[in-house]
């Protein structure tokens, strides 16, 4: 999905960019991508408007259930070379995914982020990451250990990351630069972008930074006195999931 709800975060911190970079226009109702394969076996990435067909396609699949995702062509808004995503899948009886030539594609072709290296795409893949499992990496965190001991938590990097993501309350940053989504026991799934960095929280707990400056590094917020009330306000100028 690529509405300003639900976008594939490693194409931009919020739904402008991340239309921008696949050169389309940043409408209200979104688009559904679709990555898939041509007779030769080229990639490609159609972009529709039918986002209903393509919400369907995925909540079936996700029940792991068959589904047809066939868009109508007068749907189909874009086809651009290449997947902007790295996918271990192939289409039976055609030939190994490749990229179209240029000639084909008309533009170079989409590629996926080098995992080798650090930067603001893997930078969002690893908050993609940390919202999908977030259990996994909460009950890493020792509270006592690296909320209570002095000095916890003084990272300045990361006091002006919560400085930046509470401005946007006074000036309201680009549609999906916030988003909500449902979280067990009544609360919200924070997750905010700005430049060099990504938050992910839960309103009734604590919060992760992501920092383009600290590669691979996953810095973890306390509540204390500010963060509720900042959790708050964001989940207030949210775009929302459900």
């Amino acid at each position: 999905m690529l509405t300003p709800a639900r976008f594939p975060g490693v194409l931009g911190d919020d739904y402008p960019a991340a239309c921008a970079a696949l050169d389309l226009r940043p409408v209200a109702r979104g688009y559904g991508l679709i990555l898939g394969q041509d007779g030769k076996g080229a990639r490609w990435t159609v972009a529709t408007r039918d986002t209903a067909l393509v919400a369907l396609a995925i909540a079936t699949w996700d029940c792991g259930l068959p589904y047809d995702l066939s868009p109508s062509e007068r749907d189909i808004v874009a086809s651009l070379p290449g997947w902007p995503l790295a996918l271990a899948v192939s289409a039976p009886g055609l030939a190994e995914p490749h990229d179209p030539s240029e000639e084909e594609g008309g533009r170079p072709p989409l590629v996926p982020p080098d995992t080798e290296r650090w930067g603001p795409a893997q930078r969002r893949l690893g908050a993609d990451e940390i919202a999908l499992q977030w259990r996994t990496w909460r009950a890493q965190v020792d509270d006592a250990k690296d909320f209570a001991a002095p000095g916890a938590g003084r990272h300045p990097a990361v006091r002006r990351v919560l400085a930046e993501a509470k401005a946007y309350t006074d000036d309201p940053p680009p549609p999906g630069r916030i988003r909500s989504s449902f979280a067990e026991g009544g609360a919200r799934a924070l997750r905010a972008d700005g430049p060099g960095w990504s938050i992910v929280a839960r309103t009734d707990d604590i919060a992760f930074v992501l920092l383009d400056e600290e590669p691979g590094e996953v810095l973890p917020v306390g509540r204390g006195p500010e963060l509720p009330s900042l959790l708050e306000a964001l989940d207030k100028l949210a775009v929302r999931l459900d």
